[in-house]
């Protein structure tokens, strides 16, 4: 199983990024996958999800800016960041919980994790 994040980069406040998760070796549906970000002394923090049913949900620090997809036949995981802002600076890191699994916003919740991309906003 690997998980290859791509799609970070510098963007000036108030920009847009995407990234991506591609998978090899399963598919992601009947588990949770998340995405998580860490900031230079912070912990992993997860800021969005989408579990088995479809349902998403969001960090309060991303709500109405961020939005977590997938593409099951591919299978690739995104997340849509827009309005970033310079608190939005950080590794993003995409992660896939085990088969049938719940979303949890612990990463001990998730057991296959990306290499992560990094995300730069500047003001």
């Amino acid at each position: 199983v690997q998980l290859v994040e791509s799609g970070g980069g510098s963007v000036q406040t108030g920009g847009s990024l995407r990234l991506s998760c591609a998978a090899s070796g399963y598919t992601y549906s009947s588990r949770c996958m998340g995405w998580f970000r860490q900031a230079p002394g912070n912990g992993r923090e997860r800021v969005a999800a989408i579990g088995i049913n479809g349902r998403t949900s969001y960090a309060d620090s991303v709500k109405g800016r961020f939005t977590i997809s997938q593409d099951n036949a591919k299978p690739t995981l995104f997340l849509q960041m827009n309005s970033l802002k310079p608190e939005d600076t950080a590794m993003f890191y995409c992660a896939s919980g085990p088969w049938g699994s719940p979303c949890s916003t612990s990463t001990r919740a998730y057991n296959y994790w990306g290499q992560g991309t990094q995300v730069t906003v500047s003001s």
